[in-house]
């Protein structure tokens, strides 16, 4: 069993920072992949950026230059440092994880959601 852990979103200010983290927990082995996708109220769920095992990376035009999608391999850990917010960044964001397990599995899961707003 694996679960996704969300944290670091909130209100913040037009121009101001966020970085947003996703742990996974539980039977392991290597994540292959991982994203970010946010969902604005009365919109579809968007993905904003991703990461490979290799390590490339890919972002939505409307974030690039200003999100980065990084992760930690030692901590299972995936993050995205948000800057330069812009009140159309408000959304719910969630977290995507494909991974393999200790049985040898090959998954999928998604976090919970955290709220991201940005205020103008």
């Amino acid at each position: 069993q694996v679960q996704l852990a969300e944290s670091g979103g909130g209100l913040v200010q037009a121009g101001g920072s966020l970085r947003l983290s996703c742990r996974a927990s539980g039977s392991i082995f290597s994540i292959n992949a991982a994203g970010w996708y946010r969902q604005a109220p009365g919109k579809q769920r968007e993905l904003v950026a991703d990461i490979i095992s290799g390590g490339s990376t890919n972002y939505a035009d409307s974030v690039k230059g200003r999100f980065t999608i990084a992760r930690d391999n030692a901590k299972n850990t995936v993050y995205l440092q948000m800057n330069s917010l812009k009140p159309e960044d408000t959304a719910v964001y969630y977290c995507n994880v494909e991974l393999v397990t200790y049985a040898y599995t090959r998954e999928q899961y998604w976090g919970q959601g955290t709220q991201v707003t940005v205020s103008s």
